[in-house]
């Protein structure tokens, strides 16, 4: 049922480990520890399904989820019983939900953003089918907006197609999607990104930009190259100059913005091509790719030049981390068979 990795602090919970008639009251338990105390129901409950990883960020935690059927309730009671003071946000990814404040409502399509307060009693009920959601805590203390002014956004759509909500909702679906590259040293460093835009997404939903502190600014615009530098990986002609043109800034500012980071732009380039390939080779359904076209793939025109930078960050070459890759995945999967068998 628990999970913790070596890297970033994680959990899992799966409401599969546990017997039909535990399940959903587990999950309810979860959630409200995940978040605040609700009452949850469910036409479901006989055998309800539900999978959540907990990630933690210092402060803030992420938690990607999939879940049956459900309805939320948290009521004047439970807010005066117990608030943790945290801001809630979710990207929807697949389903469909509504929510309600008294007379204030909201519906929610694939790719919307709710927003939420522990502080804050509500109702909110998913459709018919299963939902998948990136949902996010963060004490409100972290979000760098006076409070009155954050407070108008709870309630409100927002997407996560475009703008700022756009760059949350992709930080947030790349981090999920593999933790397995940082360190715990990274967490506290990425909560910090997390608030800051989850701030950014605030201040802009109230159209409030000038109280954002600077280097919240600063912060935002390096994580939109960042993600313009991974949108372009495999463009061999990649390089600071075009960065800073697309984004209409100097090289000097954008070498200074990198720098804040800890990193040079060329070497944050690199390092990512080569997680990028690393990822590719030990993927089996890419086994067949030769190793110079994973190379090519990711910006690498020159094989040499890629084995010597690849044994560099990683201690052997990409041909025998490939090797080593096959070996293992056929391993798993004579062990399964045998599992299987019996």
């Amino acid at each position: 049922m628990w999970l913790t990795t070596a890297v970033l602090q994680e959990s899992v919970f799966r409401t599969a480990n546990l017997s039909a008639g535990d399940r959903f009251e587990a999950w309810s338990q979860r959630l409200g520890h995940t978040h605040a105390p609700m009452r949850l129901t469910s036409d479901r409950t006989a055998d309800y399904r539900g999978h959540q990883r907990l990630i933690g960020l210092g402060d803030v935690t992420v938690w990607p989820a999939t879940f049956d059927p459900l309805a939320f309730h948290r009521t004047p009671k439970l807010v005066r019983q117990s608030d943790p003071e945290v801001y809630h946000l979710s990207l929807l990814l697949r389903g469909e939900g509504a929510a309600s404040w008294g007379r204030q409502q909201a519906a929610y399509g694939i790719n919307d953003f709710h927003t939420n307060s522990s502080s804050r009693s509500y109702d909110i009920v998913t459709g018919s089918e299963p939902v998948t959601i990136l949902g996010v805590e963060i004490p409100r203390a972290l979000v760098a907006l006076p409070e009155r002014r954050a407070d108008q956004v709870i309630g409100r759509r927002i997407s996560g197609r475009e703008g700022v909500g756009a760059l949350l909702g992709q930080f947030l679906v790349q981090l999920a999607s593999d933790t397995s590259s940082y360190q715990p040293s990274d967490a506290p460093r990425l909560g910090t990104v997390v608030a800051d835009l989850v701030t950014a997404v605030f201040a802009h939903a109230v159209d409030a930009d000038p109280l954002l502190p600077p280097e919240t600014h600063g912060r935002t615009l390096t994580l939109r190259i960042k993600a313009f530098i991974h949108r372009h990986l495999g463009d061999h002609e990649l390089t600071p100059a075009g960065i800073a043109a697309a984004h209409h800034i100097s090289r000097s500012y954008l070498y200074r913005l990198f720098q804040a980071e800890g990193v040079t732009v060329a070497s944050y380039i690199r390092d990512q091509r080569l997680r990028s390939a690393h990822r590719d080779l030990i993927d089996p359904a890419l086994r067949a790719m030769p190793v110079h076209a994973v190379a090519a793939r990711w910006g690498f025109p020159r094989p040499a030049e890629f084995t010597r930078a690849f044994r560099t960050a990683y201690g052997l070459p990409p041909s025998e981390l490939r090797r080593q890759a096959v070996s293992e995945h056929r391993r798993a999967q004579a062990a399964d068979r045998g599992l299987s068998a019996e």
